[in-house]
């Protein structure tokens, strides 16, 4: 009864320094990833008709742009438009269809990114969070994956069964 897409990738680089291998991955894993496996899924919910939940676990940079991630800031914004799109379609079957864009959440992928600007920049992995990854952020530390967690969940009780489209941030 719910599917949660969440997967991503990234590499940081300059705009012209991204390969067409780089952009083909970077779009397959974060949003190719996301409708193909999206569309058997609610294909099997209508049949069944299951009154289903999907869930696409985006970004800040699907609605917000960043240095450096011009690959990855593209896969996310596709990611939005997706998710309202299929909102659209699964509706009227009773299927909703959200995402969640989050800033920097603790995870492997943003240790790594920790560790690579504080090499680029020469700057402690404090220094780097506070300083580049939490510049523009509202709430002045990483967001936990549990806290992810916790939206899903909501998401998916009957609180939420009206909701659809919806592109909650978490920042």
């Amino acid at each position: 009864d719910i599917l949660v897409n969440n997967a991503g990738m990234a590499y940081l680089e300059r705009f012209e320094e991204i390969t067409p291998e780089h952009w083909r991955r970077v779009l397959a894993v974060n949003l190719d990833a996301v409708f193909f496996l999206t569309q058997p899924i609610s294909r099997r919910m209508v049949e069944a008709g299951i009154k289903g939940r999907i869930i696409n676990l985006s970004s800040k940079n699907g609605l917000v742009a960043e240095a450096g991630l011009a690959h990855y800031n593209a896969s996310k914004g596709g990611i939005e438009l997706l998710t309202q799109s299929l909102a659209i379609e699964l509706g009227p079957f009773g299927i909703t269809v959200n995402s969640i864009c989050p800033a920097y959440v603790r995870t492997p992928l943003v240790d790594g990114q920790i560790a690579d600007q504080a090499r680029a920049h020469n700057l402690s992995p404090e220094e780097v969070i506070e300083t580049i990854m939490l510049k523009n952020a509202a709430v002045k530390r990483l967001i936990e994956p549990a806290e992810i967690g916790e939206l899903v969940l909501y998401l998916c009780s009957a609180q939420a069964a009206c909701m659809t489209g919806s592109m909650i941030t978490m920042d």
